[in-house]
C-alpha cells in the first residue's frame, strides 16, 4: 500500500494505533473510548494508508505488531509526547498544570505514598489526571507511555532523568496485640522466644542489621512472598516482621503497630527517586506532580 508524497498523519489515529498496540486487541480499544469497533477499523486502516505499510497482523490469536507497526510505534510515542509537551507548556501557563500523568511504581508504593496522597494533589492542581501503573515489574517508560517511574535504590539507565523525592528504613514492628500476649522484646536475644515474620521473596530482607553485631537471621516462624501480606500479618498480631517505615508509619500513627529494638537494629537509609524520559522532565504536570510528591514523602517521616 504505497503512499505518495508526505505522510498525512492524524494525531488521534496514532494515539488509538498506540492504545491498540497495549491493549492487543482493537475491541479493548474501542471499549477504552467507548465508540464502536468499525470506527476503530476505519482509524487503524485510513493509518495504514498515509503510512503505505501494514502496521499490525490480525490472526484468530489476536493482534501482533509488524516490524514497521513497531517502528511506528516507537516514533509515534514521541510525536505524542511531543504534542503532550508543547500543549502542556502553552496551557500551563494560563490555568496550571493540566492533563494525564501515567505513573509507573511498585503495588507497595502505590498504596502507601500514591493513594493517600492523590486528594491533596488534586486539591493543588484541579486539572491534573494521574493514571496509576502498580507493578513491580520495571516497565519500558517509551513503549508505556510512562511519564514518571517512582524507583527505589539507584537508577540503571543515563537515557533517564532522575531526582529523588525520598528515602526510607526499615524497623522491626508489632501490634499491641502480639505484644499483650507475647511480651515486649527488650533486647535482640529475646527475639528467639518470639514469633518472627520472614520474606520468602527477597531472602535479603531476613539479614536484619544489628548496630555493631552480626546480622541477626531470621528464620521465620512465619513466611509470606508479598509485602503488604506481611504488614497485614503484622498489623494482625501474628508476629514481629522488619517493615518498611513508609509502609508503617499511618498505622503507628493509629497505635496499630509498634516499633520495637531501634537502638539495636540499623536502618540504612535508601533513596526513593521520580524517573522520567528525558523529554519529559520538563513537563509542567511532570514537575508539579514530583515536587507535591517529594513534599508528601517528607511529610511522612
Amino acid at each position: 500500500m504505497p503512499h505518495n508524497g508526505p505522510m498525512q498523519l492524524h494525531l488521534d489515529d496514532v494515539a488509538l494505533f498506540t492504545r491498540i498496540a497495549k491493549l492487543g486487541t482493537l475491541s479493548a480499544a474501542a471499549r477504552e473510548r467507548n465508540v464502536p469497533v468499525s470506527q476503530v477499523t476505519r482509524a487503524l486502516t485510513r493509518l495504514e494508508a498515509a503510512c503505505g505499510v501494514r502496521l499490525l497482523h490480525r490472526t484468530t490469536h489476536g493482534l501482533s505488531l509488524t516490524d514497521e507497526g513497531d517502528t511506528l510505534l516507537s516514533y509515534g510515542q514521541r510525536l505524542l509526547d511531543t504534542t503532550a509537551e508543547l500543549d502542556s507548556e502553552l496551557s500551563g501557563k494560563l490555568s496550571g498544570p493540566s492533563g494525564w500523568v501515567r505513573i509507573s511504581v511498585s503495588p507497595l508504593m502505590a498504596e502507601c505514598v500514591i493513594a493517600p496522597s492523590l486528594a491533596g494533589l488534586y486539591q493543588r492542581w484541579p486539572l491534573l489526571h494521574i493514571d496509576i501503573n502498580a507493578d513491580d515489574r520495571i516497565a519500558d517508560m517509551a513503549r508505556d507511555g510512562i511519564d514518571v517511574a517512582i524507583r527505589t535504590g539507584t537508577p540503571a539507565s543515563d537515557t533517564l532523568v532522575a531526582r529523588q523525592i525520598g528515602e526510607y528504613g526499615r524497623t522491626l514492628y508489632a501490634a499491641p496485640s502480639y505484644l499483650t500476649r507475647c511480651g515486649t522484646p527488650q533486647h535482640p536475644d529475646d527475639l528467639a522466644r518470639h514469633h518472627l515474620i520472614a520474606n520468602s521473596a527477597s531472602p535479603g530482607l531476613n539479614r536484619w542489621s544489628r548496630t555493631g553485631q552480626p546480622d541477626f537471621i531470621v528464620p521465620g516462624h512465619t513466611r509470606a512472598d508479598n509485602t503488604a501480606l506481611l504488614l497485614s500479618l503484622v498489623v494482625q498480631g501474628v508476629g514481629i516482621s522488619r517493615l518498611h517505615d513508609l509502609m508503617a508509619a499511618p498505622w503507628v500513627r493509629s497505635g496499630a503497630l509498634v516499633p520495637l529494638l531501634q537502638d539495636h537494629f540499623a536502618s540504612p537509609r535508601i533513596p526513593i527517586y521520580a524517573v522520567m524520559l528525558q523529554e519529559r522532565h520538563r513537563l509542567p504536570k511532570v514537575r508539579a506532580c514530583i515536587d507535591y510528591w517529594a513534599e508528601w514523602v517528607a511529610g511522612m517521616s
